[in-house]
Protein backbone atom coordinates (compact mmCIF):
# COMPACT_ATOMS: atom_id res chain seq x y z
CA UNK A 1 0.00 0.00 0.00
CA UNK A 2 1.20 3.18 -1.02
CA UNK A 3 0.95 6.65 1.22
CA UNK A 4 0.53 10.26 0.25
CA UNK A 5 2.88 12.34 3.02
CA UNK A 6 1.51 15.44 1.64
CA UNK A 7 -1.99 16.25 3.22
CA UNK A 8 -4.80 17.28 1.02
CA UNK A 9 -6.12 20.65 1.46
CA UNK A 10 -9.68 19.98 2.59
CA UNK A 11 -11.01 23.46 3.30
CA UNK A 12 -12.18 23.61 -0.19
CA UNK A 13 -15.20 22.10 1.59
CA UNK A 14 -15.89 24.38 3.89
CA UNK A 15 -15.59 26.95 1.04
CA UNK A 16 -18.02 25.28 -1.27
CA UNK A 17 -20.88 25.03 2.25
CA UNK A 18 -20.36 28.61 2.61
CA UNK A 19 -21.36 29.39 -1.34
CA UNK A 20 -24.23 26.73 -0.80
CA UNK A 21 -25.26 28.96 2.23
CA UNK A 22 -25.27 31.79 0.64
CA UNK A 23 -27.24 30.65 -2.19
CA UNK A 24 -29.62 29.06 0.18
CA UNK A 25 -29.84 32.58 2.41
CA UNK A 26 -30.41 34.56 -1.00
CA UNK A 27 -33.14 32.71 -2.04
CA UNK A 28 -34.63 33.40 1.43
CA UNK A 29 -33.86 37.34 1.30
CA UNK A 30 -35.41 36.93 -2.39
CA UNK A 31 -39.41 35.31 -0.95
CA UNK A 32 -39.22 37.42 1.61
CA UNK A 33 -38.72 40.81 -0.65
CA UNK A 34 -41.52 39.43 -3.08
CA UNK A 35 -43.76 38.53 -0.51
CA UNK A 36 -43.32 41.97 1.22
CA UNK A 37 -42.84 43.74 -1.85
CA UNK A 38 -41.56 47.31 -2.15
CA UNK A 39 -39.16 48.81 -4.30
CA UNK A 40 -37.85 50.53 -1.06
CA UNK A 41 -37.41 47.53 0.38
CA UNK A 42 -33.91 47.02 2.46
CA UNK A 43 -33.75 43.48 0.76
CA UNK A 44 -32.50 44.42 -2.06
CA UNK A 45 -29.47 45.94 -0.34
CA UNK A 46 -29.27 42.74 1.19
CA UNK A 47 -29.10 40.63 -1.35
CA UNK A 48 -26.64 42.95 -2.91
CA UNK A 49 -24.31 42.02 0.21
CA UNK A 50 -25.46 38.60 -0.27
CA UNK A 51 -24.10 38.28 -4.02
CA UNK A 52 -20.68 40.49 -2.74
CA UNK A 53 -19.87 37.88 0.23
CA UNK A 54 -20.41 34.92 -2.12
CA UNK A 55 -17.74 36.43 -4.51
CA UNK A 56 -15.68 37.12 -2.09
CA UNK A 57 -15.47 33.41 -1.09
CA UNK A 58 -15.23 32.20 -4.78
CA UNK A 59 -12.40 34.20 -5.17
CA UNK A 60 -10.91 32.75 -2.22
CA UNK A 61 -11.86 29.12 -3.35
CA UNK A 62 -9.34 30.61 -6.72
CA UNK A 63 -6.90 31.24 -4.56
CA UNK A 64 -6.15 28.42 -2.13
CA UNK A 65 -6.52 26.51 -6.20
CA UNK A 66 -3.91 28.51 -7.58
CA UNK A 67 -1.55 28.18 -3.79
CA UNK A 68 -2.53 24.39 -3.28
CA UNK A 69 -0.19 21.48 -4.31
CA UNK A 70 -2.84 18.47 -3.26
CA UNK A 71 -6.20 19.23 -3.73
CA UNK A 72 -9.13 16.87 -2.43
CA UNK A 73 -10.06 16.11 -6.19
CA UNK A 74 -9.64 17.38 -9.85
CA UNK A 75 -8.51 21.07 -9.94
CA UNK A 76 -10.79 21.41 -13.25
CA UNK A 77 -13.77 20.21 -10.79
CA UNK A 78 -13.17 22.32 -8.03
CA UNK A 79 -12.80 25.72 -10.27
CA UNK A 80 -16.22 24.13 -12.62
CA UNK A 81 -18.09 23.67 -8.94
CA UNK A 82 -16.79 27.00 -7.75
CA UNK A 83 -18.00 29.38 -10.82
CA UNK A 84 -21.34 27.31 -11.01
CA UNK A 85 -22.20 27.93 -7.62
CA UNK A 86 -21.26 31.30 -8.37
CA UNK A 87 -23.73 31.86 -10.89
CA UNK A 88 -26.30 30.73 -8.98
CA UNK A 89 -26.07 33.52 -6.18
CA UNK A 90 -25.20 36.06 -9.22
CA UNK A 91 -28.53 35.11 -10.97
CA UNK A 92 -30.67 34.93 -7.62
CA UNK A 93 -30.13 38.49 -7.16
CA UNK A 94 -30.45 39.20 -11.01
CA UNK A 95 -33.79 38.74 -10.49
CA UNK A 96 -34.45 41.27 -7.77
CA UNK A 97 -31.84 43.95 -9.58
CA UNK A 98 -34.51 43.79 -12.97
CA UNK A 99 -37.30 43.66 -10.98
CA UNK A 100 -36.00 47.38 -9.26
CA UNK A 101 -34.32 48.36 -12.29
CA UNK A 102 -37.88 47.87 -14.35
CA UNK A 103 -39.41 49.54 -11.68
CA UNK A 104 -41.92 46.90 -11.05
CA UNK A 105 -44.80 47.62 -9.05
CA UNK A 106 -45.84 43.88 -8.09
CA UNK A 107 -45.06 40.34 -8.25
CA UNK A 108 -47.05 37.72 -9.98
CA UNK A 109 -47.61 33.98 -9.05
CA UNK A 110 -45.50 32.22 -11.59
CA UNK A 111 -42.76 34.60 -10.18
CA UNK A 112 -43.42 33.05 -7.25
CA UNK A 113 -43.45 29.17 -8.85
CA UNK A 114 -40.05 30.02 -9.83
CA UNK A 115 -38.82 30.90 -6.50
CA UNK A 116 -40.46 28.24 -4.85
CA UNK A 117 -38.61 25.66 -7.51
CA UNK A 118 -35.88 28.03 -7.16
CA UNK A 119 -35.92 27.47 -3.36
CA UNK A 120 -36.06 23.54 -3.35
CA UNK A 121 -33.29 23.69 -6.15
CA UNK A 122 -31.04 25.58 -3.73
CA UNK A 123 -31.74 23.40 -0.41
CA UNK A 124 -30.99 19.94 -2.65
CA UNK A 125 -27.65 21.59 -3.74
CA UNK A 126 -26.81 22.20 -0.41
CA UNK A 127 -27.02 18.92 0.65
CA UNK A 128 -25.46 17.64 -2.31
CA UNK A 129 -22.17 19.63 -1.47
CA UNK A 130 -22.30 18.68 1.95
CA UNK A 131 -22.36 15.12 0.91
CA UNK A 132 -18.95 15.63 -1.24
CA UNK A 133 -17.36 15.28 2.50
CA UNK A 134 -18.02 11.78 2.25
CA UNK A 135 -17.56 9.79 -0.74
CA UNK A 136 -18.92 6.38 0.87
CA UNK A 137 -22.15 8.30 0.55
CA UNK A 138 -22.26 8.55 -3.15
CA UNK A 139 -25.69 7.42 -3.99
CA UNK A 140 -27.48 10.02 -1.49
CA UNK A 141 -25.33 12.56 -3.50
CA UNK A 142 -26.68 11.61 -6.55
CA UNK A 143 -30.14 11.14 -5.35
CA UNK A 144 -30.06 14.98 -4.31
CA UNK A 145 -28.88 15.44 -7.99
CA UNK A 146 -31.22 13.65 -9.40
CA UNK A 147 -33.50 15.89 -7.37
CA UNK A 148 -32.16 19.45 -8.69
CA UNK A 149 -32.85 17.40 -12.37
CA UNK A 150 -36.41 17.02 -11.54
CA UNK A 151 -36.88 20.60 -10.41
CA UNK A 152 -34.99 21.75 -13.38
CA UNK A 153 -38.05 19.86 -15.29
CA UNK A 154 -40.25 21.30 -13.51
CA UNK A 155 -38.69 25.21 -13.88
CA UNK A 156 -38.94 24.67 -17.75
CA UNK A 157 -42.65 23.83 -17.33
CA UNK A 158 -43.62 27.28 -15.53
CA UNK A 159 -41.68 29.28 -17.89
CA UNK A 160 -43.51 27.88 -20.39
CA UNK A 161 -46.84 28.13 -18.85
CA UNK A 162 -45.38 32.09 -17.80
CA UNK A 163 -44.79 33.10 -21.23
CA UNK A 164 -47.64 31.68 -22.52
CA UNK A 165 -50.16 33.61 -20.41
CA UNK A 166 -47.41 36.51 -21.16
CA UNK A 167 -48.18 36.25 -25.06
CA UNK A 168 -51.98 35.22 -24.87
CA UNK A 169 -52.80 38.35 -22.93
CA UNK A 170 -53.23 41.83 -23.94
CA UNK A 171 -50.50 43.25 -21.69
CA UNK A 172 -48.68 46.13 -22.54
CA UNK A 173 -45.86 45.36 -24.69
CA UNK A 174 -43.14 47.23 -22.80
CA UNK A 175 -44.47 45.12 -19.52
CA UNK A 176 -43.86 41.96 -21.59
CA UNK A 177 -40.91 42.55 -22.05
CA UNK A 178 -39.95 43.13 -18.79
CA UNK A 179 -41.65 40.46 -17.27
CA UNK A 180 -40.07 37.76 -20.24
CA UNK A 181 -36.30 39.11 -18.91
CA UNK A 182 -37.15 38.74 -15.45
CA UNK A 183 -38.92 34.89 -15.85
CA UNK A 184 -35.83 34.63 -17.95
CA UNK A 185 -33.04 35.11 -15.09
CA UNK A 186 -35.04 32.84 -12.62
CA UNK A 187 -35.50 30.09 -14.72
CA UNK A 188 -31.52 30.29 -15.47
CA UNK A 189 -30.77 30.09 -11.79
CA UNK A 190 -32.74 27.13 -11.97
CA UNK A 191 -30.84 25.47 -14.57
CA UNK A 192 -27.68 26.66 -13.12
CA UNK A 193 -28.39 24.25 -9.84
CA UNK A 194 -28.46 21.92 -12.14
CA UNK A 195 -25.15 22.66 -13.56
CA UNK A 196 -24.29 22.70 -10.45
CA UNK A 197 -25.92 18.82 -10.13
CA UNK A 198 -24.10 17.75 -12.76
CA UNK A 199 -20.04 19.30 -11.69
CA UNK A 200 -21.05 17.13 -8.68
CA UNK A 201 -21.76 14.10 -10.40
CA UNK A 202 -18.53 14.46 -12.13
CA UNK A 203 -16.62 14.32 -9.11
CA UNK A 204 -18.71 12.10 -7.43
CA UNK A 205 -17.80 9.76 -10.82
CA UNK A 206 -14.21 10.34 -10.63
CA UNK A 207 -13.82 9.53 -7.07
CA UNK A 208 -16.27 7.65 -5.25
Amino acid sequence: MSWNLIPKEEKFFGLFEAQANYICEGIRVLKKLLSEWSLESPHFAKLRDLEHEADITTHEIMDKLNRTFITPFDREDIHKLASELDDVMDLIHGVAARMHLFRIDKTTDELNQFVDILQQSAEAVKKAVLGLHDMKKTRRVLDYCIEINRLENMGDQVQEMALGKLFTNRYDPLEVMKWKEIYEIAEAAIDKCEDVANAIESVVVKNG
